[in-house]
């Protein structure tokens, strides 16, 4: 019997109408595939809402609350979508991330899932039902609720079908599918039909919206096809999957724009080994992603270091610096704002010649400072400024001739295993 996992985003579960539409496309799914699993995120601009409540009585609330809080964006959609398959003759029954026993880290608000007891959720399959289960939350080992942070509903979905051993994992959206840039932003992109996991997991991790990247990663990991569609219309979207030889003949298959990143600076700074060892495990204690790391000496003997992260991020990297630099004795810290970063990807980088040098004219001839160079085998990114970002971002668009020639349609409203991240 086949096994399907479908997400729906809070865009396409935002009101009863769609609702009901989602729970059409289950049902045809389901005939299908026989089994389905549905994994729902809040309504809309629940989570939002949720959080602005929670500004209004505390500023600072504890991460914990915030979790409790958060968690409810998601009962909400998974009960009513249960009601609406089930008026429509389907059984269904709606799962909160605990009752599905998903096990994860006790880092609230950016929990990571540790493992998947699959047991329940095969009983209910079992008897029939379709499982609707509550994206982006789990349950730590002694009974707390967390929430998986940014993207958790599609690590949530990628994440149950590797644990399921399902067919594949279709994630439905407001877009039709991944494009060679975002559309909203690049009315020209093309849609890509197929895409490599490593090509998507840079991309995700650059800036495209799309997926996150945890989510690629667990598809790369168990093999488990993500097939990312438009909620509300019947045409195939992009596939995501293994690499195959044809993927290497374009040198850049698609570019991204991350906004609002921070620079931290940290000058001064004894020259001597575990002086980054300190740093970097600050930040990671702090469960702080960085990225664009530049280390050179500095006069005097000392060296500097330097890094990019997320505007949201810098709140929680000021103390954690502070602490650091008091433990070295010297040293003092900058952080720069208004920051964007333009990258192309691709896995032809691997073969074909003059890649960068074509992104960096493109920028050249649009005007464009570059203030930081990043690469790795399959892209290459600039940090410029914020005010940039998306001229630059159709700058190197145009210069690899990705455009499809028509603007991009996008809608502006098995055997069980356990998974260990």
């Amino acid at each position: 019997m086949g096994l399907c996992v479908l997400k729906f985003g809070g865009t396409s579960v935002a009101s009863p109408d769609l609702i009901l539409a989602a729970a059409r496309r289950i049902i045809d799914t389901r005939a299908a595939f026989s089994r389905a699993v549905v994994v729902v995120s809040a309504m809309g601009h629940t989570t939002d809402q949720l959080l602005e409540l929670a500004d209004a009585v505390n500023p600072h609330p504890s991460r914990r609350e915030t979790d409790m809080l958060l968690a409810t964006g998601e009962q909400v959609s998974i009960a009513l979508l249960a009601m609406a398959l089930q008026s429509l003759g389907a059984p269904a029954i709606s799962l909160t991330g605990q009752q599905v026993a998903i096990r994860t880290t006790s880092s609230f608000t950016r929990a990571r899932i540790r493992s998947i007891d699959t047991t329940g959720i095969m009983a209910e399959l079992d008897r029939g039902r379709i499982a609707v289960v509550a994206g982006f939350q789990g349950v730590t080992d002694d009974g707390q609720i967390t929430t998986l942070g940014r993207g958790g509903s599609d690590t949530t979905a990628v994440a149950l079908a590797a644990a399921l051993a399902a067919d594949v994992c279709e994630i439905f959206t407001d877009v039709d599918g991944v494009y060679t840039a975002d559309p909203r932003l690049v009315p020209d992109a093309r849609k890509l039909d197929r895409i490599s996991y490593d090509e998507m997991l840079e991309l995700a991790v650059l800036g495209a919206g799309v997926m996150h990247s945890r989510a690629v990663q667990f598809g790369q990991r168990y093999n488990v096809p993500i097939h990312v569609r438009h909620s509300r219309k019947s045409d195939a979207g992009t596939l995501i999957t293994r690499e195959s030889p044809e993927m290497e003949n374009a040198s850049v298959v698609g570019c991204a724009l991350k906004e609002n990143l921070g620079r931290v600076s940290l000058r001064d700074l004894p020259n001597r080994p575990g002086v980054d060892a300190a740093i970097f495990n600050a930040l990671a204690e702090a469960d702080i992603n960085v990225d664009d790391i530049i280390q050179n000496e500095a006069s005097g003997g000392g060296m500097n270091i330097s890094f990019t992260v997320e505007h949201r991020d810098l709140a929680d990297i000021k103390p954690a610096m502070e602490r650091v630099l008091t433990g070295f004795g010297r040293g003092e810290m900058s952080i720069d704002v208004g920051l964007s970063r333009v990258s192309v990807v691709g896995l032809g980088m691997r073969h074909h010649t003059g890649v960068a040098a074509k992104m960096f004219t493109a920028l050249a001839e649009a005007g464009i400072n570059i203030l930081n160079i990043t690469t790795s085998e399959i892209k290459i990114s600039c940090i410029i400024n914020r005010s940039d970002g998306e001229r630059a971002l159709k700058s190197v668009h145009s210069a690899f001739d990705l455009a499809d020639g028509q603007p991009a349609a996008i809608d502006t409203i098995t055997p069980m295993r356990s998974v260990r991240a």
